[in-house]
């Protein structure tokens, strides 16, 4: 089974946290799971440029990313956040390597919005480095930097990363491991199942905004795109990955329609 993990930026700013995933994911990848990791880097990207006087900009939620900015994307998330992780994994037992979009034109991007500078919107992604080193026994870790042909480097939001990589790796669940319990209902309650019309539902009726929304609307772009099942789940839960991989019920599970297989 093929598996794509998605591990926000928050979780990897704490050693004990990122060593605690990394054990899960390395056991998992062990299991004979063929895995995918694609990562973010947003808060350690904050401070790195607060520490040297660059203020952070957004606009819809994405980063203004300037041509200062795009030496701080490779240095932060294609460098320090991509290493470190990689590093875990490999204490862990993983063979990991690290890698960015711009790798063999593995993720394929164009300039959203010249007012956001050098973000960058999926135009394609490219599947063969990532089936090469998967079937070879390597664990491929992806921080959400893309490229172009021209040779242009875009910062690209790393939920939209998570998904075209799993949907050209053919994976069949895409994990999204947060620091939320789940998707909340108009309740306030953690939905164990959620179909993509009821998630949509809950985009429509202003239920889930922001964040939540982002990533709802992430999932919704992977299941049309073929990928089975997707799950947003606390990624700070100890044993997360393994209740995960095997079935078992925390945060929120979104399929397509009907019951979950």
């Amino acid at each position: 089974m093929k598996v794509l993990v998605k591990l926000g930026g928050t979780l990897l700013d704490s050693p004990q946290e990122r060593d605690s995933l990394a054990l899960q994911i390395a056991e998992a990848a062990r299991g004979g799971i063929e895995m995918v990791v694609v990562h973010g880097g947003g808060k350690q990207m904050t401070r790195f440029l607060a520490e040297r006087g660059i203020e952070s900009r957004f606009v819809n939620g994405l980063r203004v990313t300037t041509p200062e900015t795009v030496d701080a994307v490779l240095k932060v998330f294609a460098g320090s956040v991509n290493h470190e992780l990689v590093a875990s994994l490999n204490r862990a037992g993983a063979a990991a390597v690290g890698l960015t979009g711009i790798d063999a034109l593995l993720v394929e991007a164009e300039q959203m919005d010249p007012a956001l500078g050098a973000v960058g919107r999926v135009t394609k992604s490219n599947p063969g480095l990532l089936d090469l080193l998967a079937a070879h026994g390597y664990l491929p870790v992806v921080a959400c930097v893309a490229g172009d042909r021209q040779g242009r480097i875009y910062n690209v939001n790393a939920d939209q990363m998570a998904v075209a990589c799993a949907a050209a790796f053919g994976a069949r669940q895409l994990v999204f491991l947060t620091d939320v319990e789940g998707v909340l209902d108009e309740a306030r309650r953690v939905r164990a199942t959620l179909t993509a019309p009821e998630a949509g539902r809950l985009i429509a009726d202003g239920i889930a905004t922001g964040g939540m929304q982002a990533k709802l609307e992430a999932a919704l772009a992977a299941l049309r795109q073929g990928v089975q099942r997707v799950r947003i789940a606390p990624g700070a839960t100890e044993g997360v990955l393994a209740r995960i991989v095997s079935g078992g019920e925390i945060g929120t599970q979104l399929v397509a329609s009907g019951v979950a297989a």
